[in-house]
């Protein structure tokens, strides 16, 4: 498949960076990969346990029916996470009781933080929601859901998440200096090509990162800013301020797929994006969530319908050409926890990443219920 070249797009793919040109020159500190540039040693730490569930006790005034709601009581999951300071910050997918099923409910995202990245002190009240502010239609009654946050290189929390008003998903972007305060920006693709995809069910948007002095920070790839996003597919697009942002399209100016379902693997059904990207010396690795399907394209080997995670390494010079990418999920579910809940079919769904202590640490949903944290140390 071809790429349609704008002149922006072509200076994209053509014009490397210095910066880019360093770091594939050199290894990071912190990234220690396998011969095909991927990381999958990582393990639940000590007794397998969720780190974030779900608390009936908790409640604030909801500003949309200006009642008190308990807004994290039914399912707490999906995390992002996110390093200040000393301590990991998890953003986590809160749904209150206004429903039933997934994504009938209302859902707000609360936050977390930990010194260790295991033991969480949790805020009684969520940080982002829906509100009367100018994303009230694109996020009221669904709520926002399923964040992913990265640091730009100033320091700003970058969050991209779920805008869901039961109608359309759509990635909205949201800033935050403090991660507890989030100015919002609205549909990430909302000025792109006229408006063409500001209205298409999108979600799950993984931002490019790198380790720049023991940090994990936002980086450009061939001069631009880059995320890969989508859940039937996964799409490159690219920013110039990591507010507006522009799908890539093909030569018949529809959404270039550079990854899709494979009939028979654990990937079956779904290709969904999970945490920042982390651009190494071998390349951009994307870790990625696979639903198996439950017909004839099923993986026999894993239960029908399970979400469980994968990677793929693409090349840091053409990002949408794909080098690597792992037959065999990294991280399935086999804890009760992991199946049991919303999605008893079994659910590691990945979201969080985030590089502290000289280890990484991986926040991912259980079963849409709970919050559990794998752990990957490059000196082990």
């Amino acid at each position: 498949m071809s790429i349609k070249m704008t002149k922006s797009h072509l200076a994209y793919f053509l014009s490397v960076s210095i910066a880019s040109l360093i770091t594939s020159c050199a290894a990071q500190k912190g990234i220690v990969t396998d011969e095909d540039g991927l990381m999958t040693q990582f393990i639940r730490p000590g007794i397998a346990k969720p780190v974030i569930s779900p608390d009936s006790t908790t409640s604030f005034l909801d500003p949309m029916t200006n009642k008190m709601v308990h807004w994290e009581a039914n399912d707490t999951f999906n995390p992002a996470a996110a390093v200040k300071g000393d301590s990991i910050y998890v953003l986590y997918r809160a749904e209150d009781r206004s429903g039933k099923g997934i994504g009938e409910r209302t859902s707000r995202l609360g936050i977390a933080s930990s010194g260790d990245g295991i033991n969480m002190k949790r805020h009684p009240k969520p940080v982002f929601y829906p509100a009367e502010d100018s994303q009230k239609e694109m996020e009221w009654p669904g709520g926002c859901e399923d964040p992913r946050i990265a640091m730009a290189p100033n320091g700003t929390y970058v969050m991209l998440y779920t805008q869901w008003n039961k109608k359309v998903p759509r990635i909205g972007v949201a800033t935050s200096k403090d991660l507890r305060t989030w100015q919002k920006h609205g549909p990430a693709f909302k000025k792109a090509y006229d408006g063409k995809y500001v209205n298409i069910a999108s979600k799950s948007a993984s931002i490019v990162t790198k380790i720049t002095n023991g940090k994990q920070v936002i980086t450009k790839v061939n001069g631009k800013y880059l995320m890969y996003w989508g859940e039937r597919f996964i799409n490159p697009a690219v920013s110039d301020d990591l507010i507006n942002w522009e799908p890539m399209q093909d030569d018949k100016n529809a959404l270039l797929k550079i990854v899709l379902p494979r009939r028979g693997y654990f990937d079956s059904d779904l290709t969904e994006c999970g945490p920042p990207a982390i651009l190494t010396n071998k390349g951009i690795l994307l870790m990625y969530n696979g639903k198996n399907s439950s017909g004839d394209r099923s993986d026999k080997r894993y239960t029908a319908n399970t979400y469980a995670a994968g990677q793929v390494l693409f090349d840091a010079k053409e990002p949408t050409k794909v080098l690597h990418r792992l037959d065999q999920p990294f991280l399935v579910p086999t804890e009760s926890y992991e199946k049991s809940g919303q999605y008893p079919a079994g659910t590691v769904f990945i979201e969080g990443l985030v590089y502290f202590k000289s280890k990484w640490f991986l926040y991912y949903g259980c079963a849409d219920s709970r919050v559990a944290v794998a752990v990957y140390d490059p000196k082990k």
